[in-house]
């Protein structure tokens, strides 16, 4: 039986992806869909499964090669059961692709999810991935950066590199040995080399039974571009609270309708639209600032990130172009979108692009919370549980469906005045679904 080869298939807007772990050997039995190999992006790792069944018969790359679509990996002499399909199977071939990137799953990040923009230099030595340690290298680094290193007595497992990739470049060595000279060890090795003290190592042991669970894949990354944020973007978090009563009952009235058109109608669908006409009217929070603070990039686009709660953890896809979507259109797409994120199968171009984040507990509960800005977008949402209250009209009290949110945005960009304004306008339209056709 003649070998097949498996190539890279369709992994978005990426030129090279490093491969993190490879996860078959030659000589080894796969069936359809069994992982192959795993990649990693700053963004998001995915899985590679297997398009066929069969025996590998060459493994064509290493952990730490860089690959791209159409790279050729593997080698696979194709199972019996896989032969007796019909001769001219292999046509479709790159139609299989798309569908094996869509079974990657997520990240990240970014995530907090991965923005399409460049993270300023401080952003990008906060960001150094996980494939080092995930992969028990001791650092990232070039040999003659790691020459230039020995020949210093720096220990390069402290020092943190701004390079691409997280790679340790010269200057960051550099860096570090200043730190040391000035008495500052300390933040050689802290994230982003800032000056800020590590968390002091506790044995904790010693006060009784513990156990060492390894975080997940995704919070690891998503942590690491979370804790960029919270460090580079001076939060503001402005609560607020809007009457949907209104909204509830027409989202309610709609549900025949809705269920012939083979959606769900969720408060969020109307809350993404509400969201995209308060940023029409506030493009400052549609924004991101430039890698040196200094200009404002204005989108003219209007993408918006949803942060789904998933067994392996927070990810956040994006859906693209709301001002130019129905909410029936949205619905779908939610249904879809969540179901993949669900299983693990977003690709990283689900989850890039985003100009603007909503993270929605409120089917869960909770009053108030404060979400981190996901940076270099500049303003996130969150909603809090609906609940009915006592609201005076006038006359008397009346029970009203009252949801609390709020927005997280970054104060270089938004002063408290303009934050205000925006919590206020989009509790103005969920208030009153009508102003949106205004």
């Amino acid at each position: 039986m003649a070998n097949q080869q498996i190539n890279i298939p369709d992994i978005g807007d990426f030129d090279e992806v490093e491969v993190i772990e490879v996860l078959v050997a030659e000589g080894d039995e796969v069936e359809v869909d069994d992982s192959l190999l795993t990649l990693e992006s700053d963004k998001a790792t995915m899985e590679i499964p297997a398009p066929t069944a069969g025996k590998i018969t060459k493994v064509m790359v290493n952990i730490g090669d860089k690959v791209s679509e159409g790279t050729v990996v593997f080698e696979i002499e194709a199972s019996a059961s896989a032969d007796e399909t019909p001769a001219e199977k292999p046509a479709p071939a790159p139609e299989k692709a798309p569908e094996v990137a869509k079974e990657a799953p997520k990240p990240a990040a970014e995530t907090a999810p991965a923005p399409a923009a460049m993270p300023s230099p401080t952003a990008q030595a906060l960001t150094k991935p996980i494939n080092a340690q995930a992969m028990g290298a001791a650092s990232h680094a070039s040999p003659s950066v790691r020459a230039f290193a020995r020949k210093l007595g720096v220990d390069l497992t402290s020092v943190t590199g701004s390079g691409p990739k997280g790679r340790i470049q010269q200057t960051d060595v550099e860096s570090a040995i200043k730190a040391v000279m000035q008495g500052n060890a300390g933040a050689a090795s802290a994230q982003g080399g800032m000056g800020i003290p590590s968390v002091p190592e506790i044995d904790f042991s010693q006060f009784g039974e513990t156990e060492t669970v390894e975080l997940g894949r995704i919070k690891k990354i998503s942590g690491k571009f979370l804790q960029t944020s919270w460090l580079n973007v001076p939060h503001v978090t402005q609560f607020d609270e809007c009457d949907i009563t209104e909204m509830d009952a027409f989202r309610k009235s709609m549900k025949a309708q809705a269920e012939k058109e083979g959606v769900k109608l969720t408060p969020l669908v109307f809350v993404m639209k509400a969201v995209v006409k308060a940023l029409q009217d506030f493009p400052n929070f549609n924004a991101s600032l430039s890698p040196d603070s200094q200009s404002l990039i204005k989108k003219h686009y209007y993408n918006i990130g949803v942060a789904v709660d998933t067994p392996n953890g927070l990810v956040v896809p994006v859906f693209r172009d709301v001002d130019k979507k129905g909410i029936y259109e949205l619905s779908r797409e939610l249904m879809e979108i969540s179901g993949k994120a669900r299983d693990g199968k977003l690709t990283p171009k689900d989850m890039s692009g985003g100009t603007f984040t909503i993270s929605s507990l409120g089917g869960i509960g909770g009053t108030q919370f404060t979400p981190i800005v996901n940076a270099p977008e500049v303003a996130i949402m969150g909603l809090s549980k609906a609940k009915m209250q006592p609201v005076w009209n006038g006359s008397e009290f009346e029970p009203r469906l009252v949801m609390p949110f709020s927005v997280s945005y970054d104060h270089r960009v938004v002063d408290g005045a303009e934050g205000v304004r925006f919590t206020t306008t989009v509790g103005q339209y969920l208030t009153d679904l009508r102003q949106l056709i205004l």
